[in-house]
């Protein structure tokens, strides 16, 4: 039995789906609080767990933050679902003519996409994983789908460090530093705060885009290496038109306004004219501006610009929105972890443990592993810096850390556990009509390689 079919075959075993995958790490978290944790003033202890689940489901602001990762999702599936994208797409796949060549193109081009956006990376990725099965399905050659698909999933192992990263975002947002800090430091600890972290400072300081680089290069030959070392066989993938396109016919009443190009591209050029002026509208230039609300409106303005009419923009949002659906219903679950690891105490004990043990030159590393760990139990790199960031920011403060490099830390571990936790693969998975024990034992071999390139970059900057 050969490398792929004898791990899937384990995964296959071992793995439930995505969704089973919330509700068991759930019920972990509550028998640990359980047991790790204690309820104050003698309060039933069961009862005080699940309040803080309870608490963290319906937590208004990770509810508002949902929305906006949601829509970076559903906005970068629906810009994927242009006609322009999708020809581009055909374009680039042209050049995969053997398994090797097209798990490396898939990889390269999901890396430079999620950097830029984790939500058009991981449609873009799993679009043009999905069109490389249909080639070589409508040619009749050997491919290794699963590895394909793994390759279209690369791109969450570099998000987090790119422009769309919830925490480099976050931290860029004026006076997010101090209000998260806000009875935690002391009033003047609490003043020597910066007021933003830039993106000079994060996503293009010269350690993370050096790392990028080296990522970019290294990755795709390593998937390039497996698809050659692994077995492949002929498979069988259904032609699936992925572009969102309406005939012309002529339009009477107030559906011209639904299919006219002139109202639809000149509301496109409102948002997009407005989205170049924001970076302006600051004192002076910093790359602050880009947070989830600059993203969005970017996408935005770029989907209705090149789908060219509101009809055809909103049948790709319908088409689009449910790669969303079990991110809708496990974002709560998770949100329902995050509030027993936060409220019980927990997240504090793993990530204080690994701060106690920490020096100036570790504590990045340990920041790395713990935010690795978090990851496993709550998949949102959003909601793992609201509650890892502050203890983050007051271990570096204490221990002279520079802050910047501590967030990059927790950016890094949070995403790459990503290549272990299924969640983020769902628009995948269905796009592509894989499953999760599929490509997992790829995306494992992509966490060990980025793990080792991630340590090195902490050490050597």
């Amino acid at each position: 039995m050969k490398f792929s079919e004898r791990f899937e075959s384990i995964f296959k075993r071992i793995l439930p789906s995505p969704f089973t995958i919330a509700v068991v790490l759930t019920l972990f978290s509550i028998v640990m609080a359980l047991i790790f944790s204690e309820s104050p003033n003698g309060e039933n202890h069961f009862i005080n767990v699940m309040g803080h689940w309870e608490k963290g489901m319906w937590d208004s602001g990770l509810l508002a933050f949902a929305i906006q990762m949601m829509l970076m999702l559903v906005l970068g599936h629906t810009l994927a679902l242009s006609r322009f994208v999708s020809q581009l797409i055909d374009k680039i796949i042209v050049y995969g003519s053997s398994p090797a060549k097209a798990a490396w193109l898939v990889t390269f081009f999901t890396l430079l996409l999620a950097f830029f956006n984790w939500g058009l990376g991981l449609i873009f990725g799993a679009i043009i994983a999905r069109k490389v099965g249909e080639k070589f399905s409508k040619e009749g050659g050997k491919l290794n789908y699963a590895l394909i698909g793994a390759a279209g999933y690369s791109g969450l192992m570099v998000w987090h460090g790119g422009i769309s990263g919830s925490a480099p975002a976050k931290a860029a947002e004026s006076g997010n530093l101090k209000n998260m800090m806000s009875g935690i430091l002391p009033e003047n600890e609490l003043a020597a705060l910066p007021d933003i972290i830039g993106f000079n400072e994060t996503v293009f300081s010269s350690m993370n885009i050096s790392l990028f680089f080296v990522l970019l290069l290294l990755l795709p030959l390593l998937m390039a290496w497996l698809a050659r070392r692994t077995s492949s066989k002929v498979i069988e993938v259904s032609q699936q038109e992925q572009s969102i396109h309406i005939p012309k016919k002529v339009f009477v009443g107030a559906e011209k306004l639904d299919h006219s190009k002139f109202l639809c591209i000149g509301f496109a050029a409102l948002i997009l004219a407005y989205t170049l002026y924001i970076p302006f509208s600051f004192e002076s230039f910093s790359w602050g501006f880009i947070n989830p609300n600059y993203i969005n409106l970017l996408l935005l303005g770029l989907a209705l610009l090149f789908h060219s009419n509101f009809s055809n923009f909103l049948k790709a949002i319908d088409k689009a929105i449910g790669g969303a659906s079990g991110i809708l219903i496990q974002f709560p679950l998770y949100f329902g972890i995050m509030g027993i690891m936060k409220y019980s105490g927990l997240i504090g004990e793993i990530s204080g443990f690994f701060s106690s043990i920490s020096n100036t030159t570790t504590l990045p590393l340990f920041t790395f592993f713990s935010a690795g760990i978090v990851n496993v139990f709550v998949p949102s790199g959003g909601g793992q810096w609201a509650i890892q960031g502050p203890i983050l920011i007051q271990a570096a403060e204490s221990l002279q850390v520079p802050l910047a490099k501590n967030i990059m830390a927790m950016s890094y571990g949070d995403q790459i556990t990503n290549m272990l936790q299924p969640f983020w693969a769902l628009p995948l998975l269905g796009i592509t009509g894989l499953k999760a024990r599929e490509i997992i034992p790829y995306t494992l071999i992509l966490m060990l390689a980025g793990t080792i390139l991630f340590i090195l970059a902490l050490v050597l900057f």
